[in-house]
């Protein structure tokens, strides 16, 4: 499609330059016509070719002006030499419109500039900045700005070409020139003083303002990739429910509008010298579930404690990272934890290491026999293929496609299958073997049948009643700043809001689906937890999807890909000690059921009860307590820290006011 669009586009300007030079006028018409249509499908389906096109000095800019001068050519060669006095008027309007489109670019840079502010915030009041909405898409875009705003004037020379009227191209180039006057116009209005958002400076003072008013005491510090969000989005709830003053702190603009819908105020600090004015807030402790390049810069502050709490635990090698032991402490789930890092000699000391448990999983239902249907839910939810290369981290590639035929093999089996999200971003393979996979999905579900729950039209209702409480309102559209102007202080309740909708929209989606219809999970609804919860049977990798689902209790497998014997990957892998393994063939899988339908079959059930408390700590106090035990305890340090600063800098200043001043005579 990309080479057709290219040759389509290449064949109209070739046409049009010897339509131009003949002169045709039918081909330069058509010609014409052409390349404008092709540029049309360029900007609404095909906009990655404006990129290559761009890298090769063709953008759209170089190609609207060539269009323009054959179309000018053409007419010059139609009407001879005693034309070229009358075209003369014509030809200097068409300067005259491109001199107003660079004019229009350079000030929407302007623009785009004094709307391009230190701080992004969202769920914070920040209308003191003067906050307005967006320019015109067309105002802040070049390329669909000289489309339209040129269309007029090429519609004209065209006209001209045909009728020999210059009075048509006359016309078409008059409405070009008002529509890029009253553009400029409105773009030099927003430079004024009283019209633009506030400046850097009169920004970081309202930041200081506001630190000083809110009282952070607690933040979630994050930064990373477009597709990282899911790993600060799962703290999000724990963070909200702990005593304090919870703040979002985010490196990159364009996480803002990833991180999940909540009613933490979120402040994005992407300059160095930002982030430093943390150093002067009440905030204590700050929160890691990452490590990114920019995590060093947050730990220069000296008056914060920092604390890293990964966004899962598994046995891979990622889940004891050396850069742990740049933390104050290392929070982590269970026993077992603490002695990985033992194992894994990184630096990190035990005494640096917290057992919190997984605040998370304190609602995940707990085992309650099994099934009692027609019907056994299986949920197989295999990791990714990580940067390593290592066969043995996803199973997709290896066994995936073995697995998935075992289990749509028996009758009674109903699968979810839920991947990774970023399954095939490393490997290819793995992502052609998830498409099969689902492709398997939708051919076992061509062979069934049966009821269908009837639409009430509940699930659509809850759905749209969702998106409201959790979509903001802004344009699709909008820049930074209009979004920070309609993602202002939420309402009262929201937060419990949002909780009620969601788990009324999770019972509904599950009622909706009929019982024996095997579904591919992929969206952000419904979530992993609520997988877990209609899950019978969980089918896995080393991950900590296997640690989570342990809350639960009910059995769970793994896939064996590593290419280790079955002794050697339990021992290398304690989280598969209460599972069941399942070689890359599958084979397992029937005995594996039926286990899960039987309890006397079911071997395991003690070994899991064991090892939940192994990888995940005791049950009481809940994780939610112990998480914010944690929080209070390192706040307590970082104030007392704070204030032997504070002692030992007002003991040193009076001695070197004393040693500096001058001498009396």
């Amino acid at each position: 499609m990309k080479a057709l669009v290219a040759a389509a586009l290449g064949a109209a300007f070739c046409a049009q330059a010897v339509a131009a030079l003949l002169p045709h006028v039918p081909l330069l018409l058509a010609a014409t016509a052409t390349a404008l249509a092709v540029e049309g499908v360029l900007f609404r389906w095909q906009r990655g070719m404006l990129a290559v096109f761009a890298k090769s000095h063709a953008d759209i800019t170089v190609r609207h002006v060539v269009r323009d001068l054959l179309l000018v050519v053409g007419l010059l060669r139609l009407g001879g030499q005693e034309r070229e006095t009358v075209y003369a008027p014509l030809v200097a309007g068409l300067l005259a419109f491109y001199a107003l489109h660079c004019a229009i670019q350079a000030v929407s840079v302007l623009v785009r500039r004094t709307r391009t502010l230190p701080v992004v915030t969202r769920n914070i009041d920040a209308s003191a900045l003067r906050l307005s909405p967006a320019p015109p898409l067309l105002l802040r875009r070049p390329g669909p700005r000289l489309l339209v705003y040129g269309l007029p004037s090429t519609a004209g020379l065209l006209g001209t070409a045909a009728t020999a009227d210059p009075r048509c191209a006359a016309l078409g180039i008059a409405l070009s020139l008002g529509l890029s006057l009253v553009g400029l116009s409105g773009l030099l209005l927003r430079l004024l003083p009283g019209r633009r958002p506030a400046g850097e400076q009169e920004v970081l003072r309202w930041l200081d303002a506001w630190l000083a008013e809110y009282r952070p005491t607690v933040g979630l510090y994050f930064s990373g990739g477009t597709s990282s969000a899911y790993q600060a989005n799962m703290w999000l709830e724990p963070i909200a429910r702990l005593d304090g003053r919870p703040l979002i702190v985010l490196r990159e603009r364009f996480m803002v509008q990833k991180i999940a819908p909540t009613d933490i105020p979120i402040l994005c600090l992407p300059r160095v010298s930002t982030l430093m004015r943390l150093e002067q807030s009440t905030l204590q402790v700050l929160i890691h579930p990452s490590n990114s390049g920019k995590t060093s810069q947050v730990l220069r502050i000296p008056t914060l404690k920092h604390t890293f709490v990964n966004h899962g635990e598994s046995d891979k090698l990622s889940s004891c990272n050396p850069y742990a032991k740049a933390y104050d402490e290392v929070w982590v789930a269970g026993p077992a934890a603490r002695e990985r890092y033992a194992l894994a000699e990184v630096g990190v000391e035990d005494k640096d290491v917290v057992e919190i448990g997984r605040p998370q999983l304190d609602a995940v239902r707990r085992y309650a026999g099994p099934p009692t249907g027609p019907y056994t839910t299986v949920l197989y939810a295999p990791t990714w293929e990580g940067w390593d290369g290592n066969p043995g981290n996803t199973s997709v590639v290896a066994a995936g496609e073995n697995l998935v035929r075992a289990l749509l093999a028996d009758p009674g089996v109903r699968l979810l299958y839920k991947p990774h999200p970023l399954t095939g971003s490393v490997d290819p393979r793995a992502g052609a073997a998830d498409l099969r996979i689902r492709e398997l999905v939708r051919a076992a579900n061509r062979e069934r049948s049966g009821e269908r729950p009837a639409d009430d039209g509940e699930l659509a209702r809850l759905t749209r009643e969702l998106d409201r409480l959790t979509t903001s309102g802004f344009r699709a559209r909008a820049d930074q700043v209009e979004r920070m102007m309609v993602q202002s202080t939420p309402e009262a309740g929201r937060a419990q809001a949002v909780a009620r909708a969601t788990a009324a929209w999770e019972e509904a989606y599950w009622a909706a689906l009929p019982e024996w219809e095997h579904q591919v999970v992929t969206d952000v609804r419904p979530t992993l937890f609520s997988c877990f919860d209609r899950s019978d049977l969980l089918i896995s990798d080393v991950s900590s999807v296997i640690s989570d689902f342990l809350a639960s209790e009910k059995p769970y497998a793994v896939a064996n890909t590593s290419g280790l014997a079955e002794d050697v990957f339990r021992k290398t892998f304690p989280t598969v000690r209460a599972a069941t393994v399942l070689t890359p063939d599958a084979a397992g899988v029937p005995a594996l059921l039926a286990a899960v339908r039987d309890p006397e079959k079911d071997e395991l059930a003690a070994a899991r009860a064991e090892l939940k408390r192994h990888l995940l700590g005791p049950a009481e106090p809940s994780a939610q307590e112990r998480f914010n035990t944690a929080v209070q305890e390192l706040g307590s340090a970082a104030r007392e820290h704070r204030a032997r600063m504070a002692e030992r800098l007002a003991a040193e200043v009076p001695e070197q006011r004393q040693e500096d001043a001058p001498a009396r005579t």
